[in-house]
């Protein structure tokens, strides 16, 4: 079998101002599990580190057997694990927008309702996400911890999330270039020199130079990398294969690939059960197919436990596993 040219601890040591860890992959690879081991073997080595959940359906407490939605929840002494909870943010959201919309309806001398274009705004299904994008940036720019490592949702919707930087910068400039000139029309007719005050402009201005920040920290090569988790099955490499070079073009550093839930060869006997042999067969041949599409980017193998892995102990095993 191939050898791994760099392993995650190798990857670590390499870059040891690392700060923005992600664990992306299909649904049911075991992203919580190992975004949830590499939390916790940094934590040991004494780094401030926040394990944080932003995909939808949230798993962290399971997983650490502690509930953990809603806030940062101390876990052991440098691990805290947080389920983000978008309800609040959705809410904050709303309230928001309507301000700006009901402002800009004034400003424009229409009598809607601003309501209904609330209504319209927060009804379509990107909202969730793009609120869940607004706290994963509200929790870089705190800066609290030395560490954040962030289990996300299947990667079709990481690809998006993480790609909302980029996309809100190229929407916000666009948005400002209208209000300006907007702004600017509107001063020319009115008969008043006095400058009005433009809240519109203004949030627009201090949204525009968050993303700038977001961008920064998503693209820094020194400090952010994305993990990718699969199991050696068609599914899971075929998701890799595919998003992975997006991530690349969207200039957010890849860090490698881990393999997980791989059957012992040796641990079976010769009387071991077709089933099983077959199973082993077929890792296998997957493993070629990833050695080969992924060389020199796998970090780590990581064994199919005989137990279910949850509770701090088995975390840690798993640690050992991901990090040797």
């Amino acid at each position: 079998m191939t050898q791994i040219s760099t392993s995650m601890g190798g990857y670590f040591e390499a870059h040891p101002k690392l700060k923005y860890l992600f664990f992306g992959g299909k649904g049911g690879v075991g992203k919580t599990t190992l975004a949830g081991a590499a939390a916790l073997w940094l934590a040991g080595q004494g780094k401030r580190t926040l394990l944080a959940s932003t995909n939808p359906v949230h798993s962290l407490s399971g997983l650490l057997q502690r509930s953990v939605f809603g806030a940062p929840t101390a876990v052991t002494a440098d691990l805290w694990a947080y389920e983000i909870d978008t309800k609040e943010t959705i809410e904050r959201k709303k309230r928001e927008i309507r301000e700006k919309i009901q402002w800009f309806l004034k400003f424009a001398d229409i009598s809607t309702k601003a309501d209904d274009f609330v209504e319209s705004a927060t009804m379509n299904p990107a909202f969730e996400e793009s609120a869940m994008f607004e706290n994963m940036v509200d929790l870089m720019l705190e800066d609290d911890y030395d560490v954040y490592v962030f289990d996300t949702a299947p990667t079709a919707n990481a690809r998006r999330l993480l790609g909302m930087s980029k996309v809100y910068s190229l929407w916000v400039d666009k948005m400002l270039k209208s209000r300006e000139e907007a702004r600017s029309l509107r001063e020319m007719l009115s008969f008043s020199k006095k400058k009005e005050e433009d809240p519109l402009l203004a949030y627009l201005l201090q949204f525009r130079q968050r993303m700038g920040q977001a961008q920064q920290r998503l693209t820094d090569v020194e400090k952010t990398a994305f993990f990718f988790v699969t199991l050696p099955e068609a599914l899971p490499i075929a998701v890799i294969s595919r998003f992975i070079g997006w991530f690349q073009d969207f200039g957010i550093p890849v860090g490698g690939v881990i393999v997980n839930m791989l059957l012992d060869k040796e641990a079976l006997g010769k009387d071991s059960p077709e089933f099983v042999l077959n199973r082993v067969r077929m890792q296998e041949e997957y493993m070629g197919t990833i050695w080969q599409k992924f060389d020199g980017a796998v970090r780590a193998l990581i064994p199919l436990f005989d137990q279910e892995v949850r509770g701090i102990a088995m975390l840690q095993e798993t640690a050992r596993k991901l990090i040797a």
